[in-house]
């Protein structure tokens, strides 16, 4: 199977979640005369990112008028974009959600919310719980919000769920100048995302933002890795900017013909490890 990718690295307004949806649909309609058949927005693009309070404020219920406007969308193309999402029961989360031919397909709720240096998200938001792969119409997917992609065992649970490809929403700042490698959080999103694709051999596309907000930068650098860890296309720093890549089945089966790695992992293994490490920290009480 082939189709074509567009990463959409707009410059979301905090707290305005109509103009946030103006700047999406015109994005959507871009991607959609682009030939794209699929198009990844950032985490929290529906509302920006530092919102604190504004919270209550901005979330949605899966059933709202502005998500039923976004079903409507992706009758034209298929979309994954990240929002504020309310529960049944009041709780806050930072979700991802896949829409497509006029359906949600997948709704991943951020499981790893950071709580240093910049970050805050666990004092307004709820956690979630689960990592699950899902099928598509290019094949099975499986989404990470940010934080997520640095935790090496989300990428491994959706991989062995059978994902082909990860979606990463990323509202990621600039931090750290490296004399040489240029912005320093920009070369560690690119050595990990490479890392991911290659360990996994899945594509790895990461849609992250760009703008200010309270002050801080977003470097943007959205980026389409092949399951070969290479880049595809990558999208310019701190500017808005539409990418779109090709990307096919052809090039997965080669790369897992010529590094079977998915085929000689051992999970039951693995899962056995697991068991024994935490039944060995309950037992000494080390958490």
């Amino acid at each position: 199977m082939e189709f074509i990718v567009a990463l959409a690295q707009i410059r979301p307004k905090l707290g305005c979640v109509s103009d946030n949806l103006a700047i999406i649909e015109a994005s959507v309609a871009q991607a959609v005369e682009s030939g794209a058949d699929l198009v990844v927005f950032p985490e929290l693009s529906v509302t920006g990112y530092f919102l604190k309070d504004l919270v209550p404020e901005v979330a949605l219920r899966i059933d709202s008028p502005e998500i039923a406007k976004l079903r409507v969308l992706s009758r034209r193309i298929s979309i994954a974009v990240g929002l504020v999402e309310e529960s049944a029961d009041c709780r806050f989360f930072n979700t991802a959600i896949y829409l497509e031919e006029g359906e949600i397909k997948h709704r991943h709720r951020k499981v790893y919310l950071p709580t240093y240096g910049l970050f805050d998200e666990q004092r307004y938001l709820a956690c979630g719980d689960r990592f699950r792969a899902f099928d598509t119409r290019f094949g099975r997917f499986g989404m990470l919000v940010c934080e997520d992609m640095w935790h090496l065992s989300a990428g491994y649970t959706l991989a062995m769920d059978g994902a082909t490809t990860i979606l990463c929403l990323s509202s990621s700042p600039g931090r750290g100048v490296a004399s040489n490698d240029g912005l320093g959080s920009a070369r560690a999103w690119q050595r990990l995302t490479s890392t991911t694709a290659m360990f996994l051999s899945c594509r790895v596309l990461f849609c992250n933002r760009v703008g200010f907000e309270d002050g801080v930068n977003f470097w943007g650098g959205s980026e389409i890795l092949t399951p070969s860890g290479d880049s595809a296309v990558r999208a310019k720093l701190l500017e808005e900017e539409l990418v779109t890549a090709r990307v096919d089945d052809g090039e997965l089966r080669r790369e897992r013909i010529f590094a079977p790695l998915l085929r000689d992992e051992n999970l039951d293994l693995t899962i056995r490890e697991l068991r024994r490490i935490e039944k060995e920290r309950r037992s000494a009480h080390v958490w």
